[in-house]
Parts: structure tokens; sequence; C-alpha cells
């Protein structure tokens, strides 16, 4: 059974070398196993939207928990109220969502591999349309 401390999750630039250096993720299972380090705020709605995920939202459900930050779920094209996640909660986000970081962030996330890649490759799609 796998397992590791937070540190040893490998750098996740080699499979999605726009996410960066604070994406680090490995993939256990039917699971990828992410840890997110933001040093600011990030919105990712254009990234959503200029990487050509249907209605501009992300179609992947997120089981996660905060260490430090502050993490805001928009569902988009709803009524639902916006989920404000902050430092010390555990958090569960249904696809559909947009995902907006409101300041430097970490956060660790299990999420299941095939959605989590339909994601990534339209953020590395957007990233590549601003090159």
């Amino acid at each position: 059974m796998p397992h590791c401390k937070l540190e040893q999750i490998p750098d996740a630039a080699p499979r999605w070398p726009t996410v960066g250096a604070h994406y680090r993720c490995v993939h256990w299972g039917d699971m990828e196993v992410a840890l997110t380090t933001l040093d600011g705020p990030l919105d990712c709605s254009r990234n959503y939207i200029d990487g050509g995920l249907p209605g501009g939202v992300c179609p992947c459900p997120h089981y996660g928990f905060v260490f430090e930050g502050t993490m805001r779920a928009h569902f988009p094209g709803t009524d639902w109220p916006d989920e404000v996640v902050t430092a010390g909660e555990a958090y569960y986000i249904p696809a559909g969502h947009v995902l907006i970081y409101e300041e430097a962030s970490k956060v660790l996330e299990f999420n299941p591999a095939h959605a989590l890649q339909m994601v990534m490759d339209a953020m590395q799609r957007a990233a590549d349309s601003r090159r």
C-alpha cells in the first residue's frame, strides 16, 4: 500500500510543466494525491475557459485539507452559494466548480485520477495558448 510524507510527494513539473514547482502529486491506484503550495492568490476561471473545459468549470471532485490560506469554490450557472474553506478545514468540492485561492495557500487533495488528468490537460492548453 503506498504512503509517504508530504515532502516526499514528487514534483509534478515533469508531468505538467506549466503548473510549476509548487504542485506536487503522485498517482496511487485510481487517485491522485496532490500537495499544492501557492505564493499568492490564484483564480482558475480563465484557465478552465481557455483550456476548453465544458462550461468553463472543473469536472473533477476534490477531497482535501487546507493547511494554510483560503480557498473558495464558485459554482457558475447554479444557485449554489460559494463554499469558502479555510486553514484547518477538510473539504469535499463536487465537480462543476471554479476554484479561487484568495491568498497564499497550502492544500492537500485527493482526486479521481482520470478527472484530474482532464483538468490538468486543460490548464496546460490554457498556458500554451498564452505563449
